[in-house]
């Protein structure tokens, strides 16, 4: 075992507390780049003349792809043993795609350059949590899985992202926003290539694969995708993605138009509310991974899908100042720290480090393909033919429903698994 995959006691620090940082980092800014489309939405709509149809298919492109890179990426890296190279040339894609976003011309323009970059994100997260998981202490796993994906992830993609590109727009305009978000990915690519080793835990899976038709590999990664979805699971992390990621991602679309349209709230005080509650996936990452330490998997995952529910409630319900909106959007935002759980540590936990990619980009891939695809499209049709309203209900109903599939997920915590009656193994 090399020096990458031999932390399992001890104290944060050295190899994993860089791989920590440097892989938060290039989380965060890949998210960045996603969010921006949902915060310069309103001035790209008014700019290219777009519907709310349309804008919704900018979202599901990029999560169609996503699901597609995520799952077959992940593979991928899986039979090759190799988690590195993948995780460089994504990071390098998804920034190029970032400036051609602010080179679009018009609708189909921009789409495209959204489809490429879902494609070289989609694998980015999963094997970054399997190179997180590999460093890791055991007591760790959980815990810097939350934080690479969602204190990172909501601090600079949430938090950060609202403010900064908010200000350039109205500074420049929303091009400038798009070119300049590109920057950070490729120097944290050179970083990574830098300080970051190949991990070299269990290659179980690095083994000569014969050549195949085109036909008998998708065939043979159809029967691949059955044999994931007959484990337990899987299937029900797959489930709860598909509401999980349908709530935020509807969420994400519609809510900043839901505050700058129906609510009546100024450009400037909206990024406001988005920048505060952008911090709240990260309390919610460090909570949940710390509670799924304490109390078990399950139970953190249902308190945390539940909170979804709060923000279009308070949306569409409570009429109270923008403090108390901002407060009530904060605790629902919370709920991202259930991504880790659902996406990363219930599924790496259940079928182990040698098909941890292909574990995580399966569960990421159904959950973009249903809920980040399918949905966005068809709620933006609701809120053109009726109201925004509409778009707010499905993020209410999705939520509600994530915690309804996380009652059934088997616990994969080793202490409480470790606990359980003899004959009684993990699903």
């Amino acid at each position: 075992m090399t020096q990458a995959g031999s932390a399992v006691h001890g104290r944060l620090g050295g190899y994993e507390l860089r791989v920590l940082l440097l892989l938060g980092l290039a989380y965060g800014f890949a998210y960045f780049d996603r969010m921006a489309m949902t915060f310069l939405g309103p001035l790209v709509k008014a700019d290219l003349a777009l519907s709310n149809e349309e804008l919704g298919w900018l979202g599901s492109g990029l999560s169609l792809t996503w699901a597609l890179g995520a799952y077959f990426v992940g593979r991928w890296s899986d039979r090759i043993g190799k988690r590195k190279p993948f995780l460089l040339a994504a990071l390098v894609i998804f920034s190029l795609c970032s400036v051609f976003s602010g080179l679009a011309w018009s609708f189909g323009s921009l789409l495209v350059s959204r489809i490429v970059m879902g494609a070289a994100e989609g694998p980015f997260l999963p094997i970054c949590l399997a190179i997180m998981v590999a460093a890791s202490a055991d007591s760790r796993k959980g815990l810097n899985a939350g934080v690479v994906q969602n204190v990172f992830g909501s601090i600079i993609g949430t938090a950060l992202a609202p403010v900064v590109l908010i200000a350039i727009a109205e500074a420049f305009d929303w091009r400038a926003a798009f070119f300049l978000s590109g920057i950070p990915g490729l120097v944290l690519a050179l970083l990574i290539w830098r300080f970051i080793r190949e991990p070299m835990d269990e290659p179980a899976m690095a083994i000569p694969v014969p050549r195949e038709s085109l036909g008998a590999m998708i065939g043979s990664e159809l029967r691949e995708m059955r044999g994931l979805m007959a484990t337990r699971n899987i299937a029900l992390c797959s489930l709860v993605s598909v509401f999980g990621v349908g709530t935020v991602v509807i969420g994400s679309i519609f809510m900043p138009l839901y505050l700058d349209g129906p609510r009546g709230i100024e450009p400037a005080t909206w990024s406001r509310i988005m920048a505060v509650i952008g911090f709240s996936p990260a309390v919610g990452a460090v909570s949940a991974g710390l509670l799924s330490e304490r109390i078990g998997r399950k139970p953190a995952l249902v308190l945390f899908c539940a909170l979804f529910a709060i923000a279009p409630a308070a949306l569409l319900w409570l009429d109270a100042s923008p403090v108390v909106l901002a407060m009530a959007l904060f605790a629902s935002w919370m709920g991202l720290g259930s991504f880790p759980l659902f996406m990363g540590v219930i599924p790496a936990e259940t079928l182990g480090q040698a098909r941890a990619a292909t574990a995580m980009g399966a569960v990421v891939a159904v959950g973009e393909i249903f809920g980040g695809f399918a949905l966005p499209p068809l709620t933006g049709r609701l809120a053109d033919s009726f109201s925004l309203d509409f778009a707010l209900y499905a993020q209410l109903i999705c939520g509600v429903l994530a915690a309804l599939a996380a009652l059934f997920v088997a616990e994969t915590n080793p202490r409480f698994v470790a606990r359980r009656p003899v004959g009684r193994g993990r699903d």
